[in-house]
């Protein structure tokens, strides 16, 4: 099995996390380094900003569950009770806001693209098809009035 590269680590966890400084010591790099990757990889950035998308989905889902449950507190395997801190991750939900809106946007207009381009191209078969249809018939029927004559 091939290693994972630091770009896929650190996009897993931040994914995982929201965490830019967690998944950068989980992937060994520096912060420094994944800014500046992000500023000069556009296919890094986008990975990055979808990975954002995800984190700030699961952290959304993982609040929304604990203050339904009522369920504050998690308990590790040694019996040591640790806080939820829901008022930061409220903070981190609307630090993340934004940036999270604008890549649903983008990939809703990417998701759109892609449909439109699957439509033309279909439309696009059907038009090539009904000109060789006219084009076979007009051959038949010139074929038709030449016998005829």
């Amino acid at each position: 099995m091939a290693k994972k590269n630091w770009k896929t680590i650190f996009i897993d966890q931040l994914a995982e996390t929201s965490n830019v400084k967690a998944a950068c010591e989980v992937a060994s790099v520096s912060q420094s380094l994944v800014y500046k990757t992000r500023r000069h990889d556009a296919e890094f950035a986008r990975q990055w900003y979808a990975a954002l998308a995800e984190g700030y989905d699961n952290l959304e889902m993982e609040l929304l569950g604990r203050l339904r449950d009522g369920r504050l507190e998690d308990v590790d395997e040694h019996g040591t009770r640790r806080k939820f801190d829901i008022g930061t991750a409220f903070r981190c939900l609307a630090a993340h806001r934004d940036t999270v809106a604008k890549e649903r946007g983008r990939q809703t207009l990417e998701d759109e693209v892609a449909t439109m381009k699957s439509i033309n191209a279909k439309i696009d078969k059907l038009r090539d098809n009904e000109e060789r249809a006219a084009r076979a018939r007009a051959a038949r029927e010139k074929r038709a009035a030449e016998k005829s004559r």
